[in-house]
């Protein structure tokens, strides 16, 4: 039986370097590529980032570098939650490797029009890399056959603004680009991490102990903690990549999803970057994306200590 085949775009930081390591270790999964755009962390540090997770995975899976900065609007990075290497500052040497060839918008056209009707896309970071395909390509939308994208709100508050998550905030305009595409999108928002996906410094110290990859996941997370702790009220960190790559890996991880209405919010400041979705459909205008609202914590920490076991 062939495997799925996988596209991750990523802004590289300590849980978009788990969620690399859940597709990259998954059996069943082929990673073609992946691709770097700038967010949690400019674009350079996000691809050497990327670099070295899929060494420490011991793959050779192509990384290609992206966009540097949003469509409209100038960069605002979340190094003041990932650390400035955006990997907990913990001293890995996150320097000197080399990306391959091609850039990432042309990387995403070429592999969506290969394996048309077969591809999954999974989105970690901003959509400024997948919005530029669109526009460059608009059959993007149609060869894609699933994109799960780690962004927005389905249920609750921010954790950027109150309004909003992060990925969506840095680069609203593309975001609405993306939704309003006619990808076939699933939606798992920060609101299912933050209840699913934090972890005390017990069940953090569960993972350390699984293996040598296991600690990498969880040392990385050294500034999310703090943050997780002292400015979000958590009890520990939480792995909003990760368990979106969950639900791309094993859609039954996800166990309410509801299509509906989303629309992205660009004009305000107060609400830059809002999911606006549409639960009682009254606005009456077509649904356009699976919104996930509750996931498995079970499902998800199955699948994360799997990846951190595999041989």
């Amino acid at each position: 039986m062939s495997k799925r085949p996988f596209l991750i775009d990523t802004d590289t930081a300590s849980d978009d370097a788990v969620a690399l390591v859940m597709a990259l270790r998954h059996p069943d999964v082929e990673v073609e590529a992946i691709t770097v755009v700038a967010g949690n962390v400019p674009l350079d540090q996000g691809v050497q980032n990327a670099l070295y997770t899929v060494e420490r995975c011991g793959r050779r899976t192509p990384v290609h570098r992206g966009i540097a900065r949003p469509l409209l609007r100038p960069l605002q990075t979340a190094q003041f939650c990932h650390g400035e290497d955006g990997m907990g500052d913990i001293g890995l040497p996150l320097s000197g490797r080399h990306p391959a060839e091609g850039h990432a918008v042309d990387v995403l056209v070429e592999a969506s029009r290969r394996l048309a009707g077969r591809l999954t896309l999974v989105t970690l970071g901003p959509l400024t890399n997948l919005a530029v395909a669109l526009l460059k390509e608009p059959r993007v939308a149609e060869w894609i056959e699933r994109c799960v994208v780690m962004g927005g709100i389905g249920l609750g508050h921010g954790n950027i603004v109150p309004a909003a998550e992060y990925n969506l905030w840095v680069d609203p305009e593309a975001a609405k680009i993306v939704f309003q595409s006619g990808l076939p999108l699933c939606m798992v928002g920060w609101d299912v991490s933050h209840r699913r996906a934090t972890f005390t410094d017990a069940e953090a110290e569960s993972l350390h102990q699984t293996s040598e990859l296991g600690a990498f996941c969880v040392d990385i997370q050294k500034g999310l903690r703090e943050f997780g702790i002292h400015y979000l009220k958590q009890e520990g960190f939480d792995l909003p990549d990760p368990i979106a790559m969950a639900v791309a890996l094993d859609p039954t991880v996800a166990t309410d999803t509801r299509t509906l209405r989303v629309d992205i919010e660009t004009g305000s400041e107060l609400t830059r970057g809002q999911s606006v979705v549409d639960h009682l459909r009254v606005t009456g205008r077509e649904p356009n994306v699976d919104v996930v609202l509750d996931a498995s914590r079970d499902g998800f920490l199955r699948l994360l200590h799997a990846a951190t076991l595999a041989a």
